[in-house]
Parts: C-alpha cells; sequence; structure tokens
C-alpha cells in the first residue's frame, strides 16, 4: 500500500497574524519534506468559500507551486469541481496540462461532483451535476490526446480546438474520481478511473462494501474513459503518528479531528442532524441506510451531551462549546479503526486495517485542525521513516 499525503489548506482558530500566508509556507515545507522521504503523493482539494475548514480554492496554483519545491511526490487533486459553472473541462484540461509539465510528469487528476456551499456560490443545478462529471472525464482525456477536440452534447457545446499545452506524461496522466455513494464508486469504475474516497469515522467494513461497488463496475469497464484503466482505490483519514500514546493525545490530534466531522455538515450543507445519525448507525448496527436516518433525523437533539454513542457525546459537547479533555477524547477515538491516531505500534496496526481491505494508497491527513505544524512535521517524518518503507515493501 502506498502511503500519500492529503492536505485541505486547513487553519482552525485562534489565527496567528499573517495566517494565510504563514499556512502556504508551512504546507510548502511539509510537501519538501514528504517528498524527501518517499511519501507517493501530495493530493490537494477544491473548496471555496470554506474558510478555516479549507483555504484550498486554488489547488492547481499550490500544486504548481509544490511542483518548484519537491524533486520526485506525485501531484494530486482530489479532485476537481467538475461542474461546468465552476471549472469548464477545456480549463481542467489545461490547468492540469501546466502542473503535469512544470512537475516534470507527476500529476494525478481527479474529478468530483462537489456539492454544498460550491453548487450555491457557482450556480450548479446538482440534477446535472453527475452528468457533468461524467462528460468531463471523457472530455479531458480526449483534450490532452488529441489536435483536433471537439464536444457536442445536451450539456455543454465546445468548437473544435486544439486544447494546448498537452501533458508531458504519456498517454496521459492518471485520472480518478472522488466517490461517496455506492452509485459513484460504482461509476468511477465503469469509467475505468481511481476511486478516492473518505472515511471520516466510518467502520472499514462499510469501507470496503463501497469498494466492492468499484470492483463490481471495474468489471463492466468495457472501454475506459482515458486510454488506459487506472484501477486504484485511495482512501482518505485522519493520521497523526507520535512517539507515544501521551504524546498522541498531547497532541491535540483527537480533538482536531472531531473539530473536522463537526465543520463539514456545514461546508457541504449537509443538515448536522443527517450528519450525526449516519455516525449512529455505523456505530450502532453498522448498516448506515440514508433513508432511514432522514426519516429519523428530527426525533434525536443534536446537542445531547451523554448521548449513548460516546463519539457523538463528545462531537455535541465540542459544538455546545465545552473544552474537551485531550485524554477523554483520545480514548474516545481510540478504539475507531478508521482513525490513525497513537504511537508508531497503533498506526501500523490501524493502517494495516486498510490495506486488508484492499486499499492501494491510504490518504495521510495530517495537516488538521490546530494540530501545531511542528507536530505535522514530526508525524510526516515518523510515518516516512519508519511505516512508509514497511508498508511499500510488504506483499
Amino acid at each position: 500500500m502506498i502511503l500519500d499525503m492529503f492536505c485541505e489548506l486547513q487553519c482552525a482558530r485562534p489565527w496567528a497574524d499573517n495566517h494565510e500566508q504563514k499556512l502556504l509556507a508551512e504546507t510548502l515545507e511539509q510537501a519538501r519534506l514528504a517528498d524527501g522521504l518517499g511519501y507517493g503523493c501530495w493530493w490537494m482539494v477544491e473548496h471555496h468559500g470554506a474558510t478555516e475548514f479549507s483555504y484550498s480554492s486554488a489547488p492547481e496554483m499550490m500544486l504548481a507551486a509544490i511542483s518548484q519545491h519537491t524533486h520526485q511526490i506525485h501531484l494530486g487533486h482530489s479532485g476537481v469541481l467538475a461542474p461546468f459553472h465552476i471549472n469548464h473541462p477545456v480549463r481542467v484540461a489545461e490547468r492540469g496540462a501546466y502542473v503535469d509539465l512544470l512537475s516534470g510528469g507527476r500529476l494525478e487528476l481527479g474529478l468530483a461532483r462537489s456539492g454544498g456551499t460550491e453548487w450555491d456560490t457557482f450556480g450548479v443545478d446538482p440534477e446535472a451535476s453527475r452528468d457533468q462529471l461524467r462528460e468531463a472525464l471523457h472530455m479531458v482525456p480526449r483534450m490532452w490526446t488529441e489536435n483536433d477536440f471537439e464536444w457536442h452534447s445536451d450539456l455543454i457545446d465546445i468548437p473544435e480546438r486544439d486544447v494546448v499545452p498537452k501533458p508531458l506524461q504519456k498517454p496521459h496522466p492518471p485520472l480518478w474520481q472522488t466517490s461517496t455513494s455506492p452509485e459513484s464508486f460504482t461509476m468511477a469504475g465503469e469509467l475505468g478511473v481511481g476511486v478516492l474516497c473518505t472515511t471520516l469515522l466510518t467502520p472499514l467494513e462499510s469501507l470496503r462494501e463501497l469498494l466492492l461497488h468499484y470492483d463490481e463496475g471495474l468489471s463492466r469497464c468495457q472501454q475506459p474513459v482515458g486510454q488506459f484503466v487506472n484501477a486504484q482505490r485511495s482512501a482518505f483519514t485522519f493520521v497523526h503518528c507520535a512517539e507515544s500514546r501521551t504524546a498522541a493525545i498531547e497532541s491535540g490530534a483527537a480533538e482536531a479531528a472531531l473539530w473536522f466531522v463537526n465543520a463539514a455538515p456545514k461546508v457541504f450543507q449537509v443538515p448536522r442532524r443527517f450528519w450525526i445519525d449516519v455516525i449512529r448507525g455505523d456505530f450502532l448496527d453498522g448498516t448506515p441506510d440514508a433513508a432511514r436516518v432522514l426519516e429519523s433525523a428530527e426525533i434525536h437533539d443534536d446537542l445531547d451531551l451523554d448521548d449513548p454513542v460516546p463519539v457523538i457525546a463528545m462531537l455535541n459537547r465540542q459544538v455546545a462549546g465545552q473544552t474537551l479533555d485531550p485524554e477523554e477524547a483520545y480514548e474516545v477515538l481510540e478504539p475507531i479503526e478508521s482513525v490513525i491516531i497513537g504511537d508508531v505500534d497503533l498506526c501500523r496496526k490501524k493502517m494495516q486495517g486498510f490495506a486488508d481491505i484492499g486499499a492501494d494508497r491510504l490518504m495521510c491527513m495530517m495537516q488538521l485542525g490546530a494540530v501545531p505544524h511542528q507536530q505535522v512535521m514530526e508525524s510526516i517524518q515518523r510515518v516516512g521513516e519508519v511505516l512508509l518503507p514497511e508498508f511499500a515493501t510488504s506483499p
């Protein structure tokens, strides 16, 4: 299993002076370290108007900057927001090719349907977003490989053009799709692109079932959208590897992970009650069902500080403004197999769980919430020196 880095450009309050410039400088330093240690890919996301949750509103620019500070790490976009009102397919192909050329052929390009605040900001029609994602995945590799490209559909008309520049990688960089639902996992497989998925607090068994949908789609892939099938499965999760259990507790990574989960509903415009009940379904019976959750969403008190599910009680206490005890926060997340926060031995065990369910790559989010830059650097170093070589050579 390849270990990658995943970056939201995240900077939780309280903010220091010039915090945005400081964040970019720290991210470049983290990328240089990851490059020297041999991480597989540095993945950036795309969000707009997400404030402290993500400053990554121009990820291609950040990846271009990182390309000039690194030598071997691949540069991944996970992914370009595909609705045409946000990113016209021609611009996607052009910007991606620039990153590939500037980096010496290290681009990995993912596309995402997006949602939440992005749809509102850019006036996206949610009903057309999945079809636009599908068409963009068909168009971009053709723009990269054809001198005379044109496209005419009910969704978009592009007259004949030679879209330049072309990427350095031949026939073209690997293509990926960000996926969250069974339907999107199946679609990624049918299109022959790699799948990028998120775990948050999800049990690994739930992720394994989604990957089975991807495999089902791959089995039906007759003609990939690109000129080759990228049959890779990549999973994102929180990672903080400390020298000891005590140091992991003191890092604040557990509170930061809880902060991320509490912040996400606002960014993606998912009602928090819905989000909490999905987590509840995961922990109580392992079979969350969206329809059931929507029906029951009004029953549950979001801020029940004594919720029978410990992680929900902890999330509610954080939203209510209570100061969390770092050890208690850590102990709540420690049993959750998809959250990789701890010492080397625990991180190794939890990473192996991802490998066991079929993940080819693990996107490690270490720049998380308010975790200090120096502790992020130490985690990158520890994982890179100890765990990365072990997973690279494991059968």
